[in-house]
């Protein structure tokens, strides 16, 4: 009895993501394989079956675009969760409830703030009217270069994501017995060796979460490098736009989302399979 209410319990909710999930993924991947005729929004409906919209990726200009991606995607999360974990681990040792109860509640307030918000003011932050010159001055670069609009575009991700990392180190750094590193320190380990030794990887799993949460922000992201990337830099995402919105290639748009979903899932899955072995050998 226990069984089959507990399964009609899962029914609405397994109904929810069929609908709103998995069809219309499944929608996408069908328009993805028919053919596109220009001059029309989407494919007709007997469109035949075909692999040219995938058979298009493979020239070197959409390889560019993934490159830019995943790397501008890799290095914002990187630096996401090397800028969080101190604070997250601040917040998680804070022995002052109202003091950890402000933090936290001003991380969340910045995890909630508007996206667009944080792009504009991150525009102006990064151009002339900000601090812009200085930074292009010292790095060499044109305010108008395309590697300027690059270290405009890691900002804009870290504006939304070092919050994000925080509030996801917080449970693991809560849960660590602080203990363990005072007992390193007081048998001779320096404090830095300490916490590399016991902190860092005892909460290795949250560290990998987080970084698989903001690994999958950057990816996904539309309007950071849309505003910031001036037209010099833009993402997958921004590409599945055109594609949809601005020539109704929805054949093309589709088969740019299914890729950029399994490489996403394959790169996801790497990472775990080779946290996890690493974590069984120790």
């Amino acid at each position: 009895m226990n069984a089959r209410h507990g399964t009609a319990l899962l029914l609405p909710a397994v109904a929810v993501v069929t609908i709103l999930l998995i069809v219309p993924l499944l929608l996408v991947g069908d328009e993805s394989l028919r053919l596109f005729v220009s001059g029309r929004v989407g494919s007709a409906h007997d469109a035949p079956l075909t692999l040219q919209n995938y058979a298009e990726l493979l020239r070197a200009a959409y390889g560019r675009y993934f490159a830019d991606t995943f790397r501008l995607s890799l290095i914002a999360s990187v630096l996401a969760v090397v800028l969080a974990y101190p604070i997250g681990y601040k917040v998680a040792r804070e022995y002052r409830p109202r003091v950890r109860r402000a933090w936290i509640a001003f991380l969340v307030v910045m995890l909630f703030l508007s996206i667009l918000i944080r792009v504009y003011a991150v525009s102006l932050a990064t151009g002339p009217s900000g601090f812009g010159r200085w930074l292009s001055d010292l790095l060499g670069l044109s305010l108008n270069s395309r590697g300027y609009a690059e270290i405009s575009i890691v900002f804009g991700l870290l504006h939304c994501l070092i919050p994000m990392a925080a509030i996801v180190l917080l449970a693991p750094l809560q849960a660590l017995n602080p203990r363990l590193v005072e007992a390193a320190q007081a048998l001779g380990a320096p404090s830095w060796k300490a916490h590399a030794t016991i902190t860092l990887p005892l909460s290795a799993r949250g560290v990998l979460a987080a970084f698989m949460l903001c690994f999958t922000f950057c990816i996904s992201a539309f309007v950071i490098p849309m505003v910031l990337g001036k037209g010099r830099v833009l993402f997958v995402s921004n590409l599945i736009y055109s594609r949809f919105g601005e020539i109704g290639n929805y054949p093309g748009g589709s088969a740019l989302s299914i890729t950029l979903l399994a490489l996403s899932l394959i790169v996801v899955y790497a990472l775990d399979r080779a946290a996890g072995s690493r974590w069984r050998k120790l």
